[in-house]
């Protein structure tokens, strides 16, 4: 009996040491926990508060200025900036600045358009100013830092603003025009009708956007085109009743013109009618010789008739012809 009590004793001893040593090693890493704990939140906070990389899309409207910050650490803490430039058709940009040396080198930047906006020890930004279609491309920043490597990554798109036209080409046909925009600009009308779209791109990336419109419905008077673009948006109008009226014109002319014609042909026969007609008058009144004599017959018989001298002369005249036929008359019977 008494040893049946003793093996019952170590029974129970022996499990409440197993529950013991349960208990200390559930406590040990439960304070363990406790101790590491607050390094982790203090990671956590760290990776939360510091983005280890950003991408942006960056849209800009074309000659105003762009500005690309780098990744938001405290710079006592930035070692090293270093900026990243893939444009097309350039080579590859890079330009880095040392914060232990205050130094800053560029490689293959050419671009005088692309500065530090102020000292890259305060602020390792880049600034553009102004930008260009050429600009367009992506940048990087990467900043070396004890507590690791950040980036910001940005890919800039350049807008250009289109220049939008409103015009009627034929009776109730209307053309609303978007020019060099970037990117295509889209065009819509009201009230809508039988439209055709057309678009043509240029070699620097800007597009034309044309539509050309019909309303065969003749209570539409009215019609509006709106343009819609990245950079803003327009709205004209235009009246379809002026296009009516600006094609009369043509067809009053083509029916004034043969009327024109006939006046001015009738106006040629007239003066010919009246050329000849004065021709006419003139080969009648032409004086004959005959004439002539007989209008100086009466002038001549007023003249002797007035004129003593020349009655006198007459009669010496008359006398010596006389006397020259006597005289001859008796040189023939001699």
């Amino acid at each position: 009996m008494p040893c049946s009590w003793r093996t019952s004793d170590l029974q129970l001893l022996l499990m409440l040491t197993v529950f013991l040593v349960a208990e200390y090693v559930s406590a040990s890493n439960n304070s363990t926990q406790q101790i590491v704990s607050p390094v982790d939140r203090k990671q956590n906070q760290s990776l939360e508060t510091h983005p280890v990389e950003a991408n942006t899309s960056l849209p800009v409207l074309v000659d105003t200025k762009a500005y690309l910050s780098c990744p938001s650490i405290v710079l006592t803490n930035g070692l090293l900036t270093i900026w990243e430039i893939t444009l097309r058709d350039k080579p590859f940009c890079i330009r880095t600045h040392r914060r232990d040396t205050n130094e800053t080198i560029e490689t293959n930047c050419t671009d005088k358009r692309m500065t530090w906006p102020d000292r890259p020890d305060q602020i390792p930004a880049l600034q553009i100013d102004p930008v260009a279609i050429t600009h367009e491309g992506h940048y990087r920043c990467d900043v070396a830092a004890p507590d690791g490597n950040f980036q910001n990554n940005y890919h800039l798109r350049v807008l250009v603003a289109p220049e939008m036209t409103l015009f009627q080409s034929e009776n109730r046909t209307a053309v609303c025009k978007a020019a060099a925009g970037r990117p295509a600009a889209r065009i819509s009308w009201t009230p809508a009708g039988d439209c055709v779209p057309e678009h043509k791109g240029w070699g620097n990336g800007t597009v034309t956007v044309q539509s050309t419109c019909h309303w065969a419905d003749g209570n539409v008077s009215i019609v509006s085109c709106s343009v819609s673009h990245e950079t803003g948006n327009w709205n004209q109008s235009i009246e379809l009743n002026q296009g009516a009226k600006t094609s009369k014109p043509p067809i009053i002319l083509y029916s004034i013109l043969p009327v024109i014609i006939l006046v001015i042909v009738g106006f040629v026969w007239l003066l010919k009618i009246i050329g000849c007609s004065r021709i006419y008058k003139l080969k009648k009144t032409e004086p004959t010789p005959g004439g002539e004599e007989d209008e100086m017959q009466p002038y001549a018989s007023y003249t002797e008739k007035i004129n003593p001298l020349y009655d006198t002369t007459n009669r010496v005249k008359t006398s010596q012809v006389l006397q020259s036929e006597v005289d001859g008359m008796n040189l023939h019977t001699s």
